[in-house]
């Protein structure tokens, strides 16, 4: 099993923390947030090669993180892939992005991807467990508890077994705080439709949207994050989640 962690923003809503350190590498509880994420992954069994993909802009400070990472942490392999963009007018996008490791890497195995500004406070090896009974796509979901909330994200109706019936993104007038979040397994054989979602010229960007595109197409179910999520996004998202996770 392979892992992308997305780290390609230019997170400009934190500057000025992030003109010179990519958003992933800011400390949370006195260490980068992409080791959270790591950490919090490391229980899933079978994972065996993780990419970071980054910019041009952020690709050297990945590197010296990597280096030391992989020093105290030789397993698995941990690869930083730069995507070769400068800031947001030439990005690729997230989706983008998942397309240029598959085929720049020739990634064909099951595949989780996540946000690397993503912060959970439960290890996530139910995730994987699930997604391997499911042997389909699953999106993670989040109750955010405010309606308000959810229209800066997303809205999901899902049936009894758990698979999406309903995906919209950024929703005007959400019913649910039911939120799905950047958290993402895609089985070995649904890699071609991440392929031909980019060939059809689809939105590149937010990675929902290939979501909201694929669950009319196949099977997509959903899985509960427990315990606490937290989306970095601002100053005072960064700084609340410095708080709660020195305490845990």
């Amino acid at each position: 099993m392979k892992v992308i962690v997305l780290a390609a923003g230019y997170a400009t809503r934190l500057y000025p923390l992030t003109l010179t350190r990519p958003k992933p590498l800011l400390p949370v509880a006195g260490k980068p947030m992409i080791e959270h994420v790591l950490e919090k992954l490391a229980p899933i069994p079978g994972i065996d090669r993780v990419y970071v993909v980054t910019n041009a802009k952020f690709a050297g400070a990945f590197n010296d993180w990597a280096a030391t990472w992989r020093h105290a942490r030789p397993h698995p392999e941990l690869a930083v892939i730069n995507d070769g963009t400068t800031d947001d007018t030439n990005k690729l996008g997230a989706i983008g992005d998942i397309h240029f490791v598959l085929k720049t890497q020739n990634v064909d195995d099951d595949l989780i991807v996540v946000a690397g500004d993503n912060l959970f406070s439960e290890p996530l090896g139910a995730f994987g467990e699930f997604c391997r009974q499911r042997n389909a796509p699953v999106l993670a979901l989040y109750d955010v508890g405010d309606l308000n909330q959810i229209r800066k994200y997303n809205a999901i109706s899902v049936d009894g077994d758990g698979r999406i019936t309903f995906f919209e993104e950024k929703p005007q007038n959400p019913t649910s705080t039911l939120t799905g979040i950047a958290l993402y397994f895609y089985p070995k054989h649904t890699l071609p439709m991440i392929h031909r979602y980019i060939a059809e010229g689809n939105n590149p960007d937010q990675p929902g949207r290939l979501i909201q595109w694929l669950y009319p197409r196949v099977p997509v179910y959903t899985w509960r994050v427990p315990g606490l999520w937290f989306d970095i996004g601002s100053k005072e998202s960064l700084e609340e989640a410095d708080k709660i996770f020195s305490r845990l």
